[in-house]
């Protein structure tokens, strides 16, 4: 028998609302747009990351670039608030990188442990460049292994749910961006 599932908490206190939110990615679509070009694969970074991945990809397409799409599923919390330290591959790329530009796409950095790993996959994997894209960059207490090439929000060093962040995999689902502590 599996572990019941925690208690959702109390509602999460808004920080970016989804208009907010909506804003913040077509401005960072922008900003991509020049780049990149339509044979640039964005790869999703599962599976949070595929909520911001499907705005900024519609997004892009809005800024005149029609990427092709990919993911990766990584992980490295678990159902955990802190990441576990490693970086496990559930399911790997689909899409042939070989030559072509890798907008490696994911809703948050925290320790970048995620985020380098998957640079390091689709350059191992034959891309010619790996830009990074998140939407929501954390304060971190030492440097990170990677910085991001592109980022929607500087976000506080809180515990953020909604549009793809999760609390043991609830809250993924809000259209805005809030806290729980």
């Amino acid at each position: 028998m599996s572990e019941p599932l925690p208690e959702l908490l109390a509602e999460p206190v808004v920080l970016l609302n989804q208009a907010e939110v909506a804003t913040r990615v077509e401005a960072l679509a922008a900003e991509i747009a020049p780049h990149i070009d339509d044979n640039t694969v964005a790869v999703c970074l599962l599976t949070g990351g595929l909520w911001f991945a499907s705005d900024l990809t519609r997004a892009l397409s809005r800024a005149g670039r029609n990427v092709r799409f990919d993911a990766l599923w990584l992980a490295s919390y678990g159902d955990e608030r802190a990441s576990l330290g490693r970086c496990e591959v559930r399911a790997d790329l689909q899409r042939p990188l070989s030559g072509r530009t890798a907008l490696i796409i994911d809703d948050v950095i925290d320790t970048g442990l995620s985020l380098s790993e998957a640079q390091r996959l689709v350059t191992d994997a034959g891309a010619s460049r790996a830009l990074t894209a998140v939407f929501a960059s954390k304060p971190w207490p030492t440097p990170r292994a990677i910085v991001p090439d592109f980022v929607a929000w500087h976000a506080p060093a809180r515990f953020l749910v909604g549009y793809g962040m999760d609390a043991a995999g609830a809250y993924r689902g809000l259209p805005f961006i809030g806290a729980l502590d």
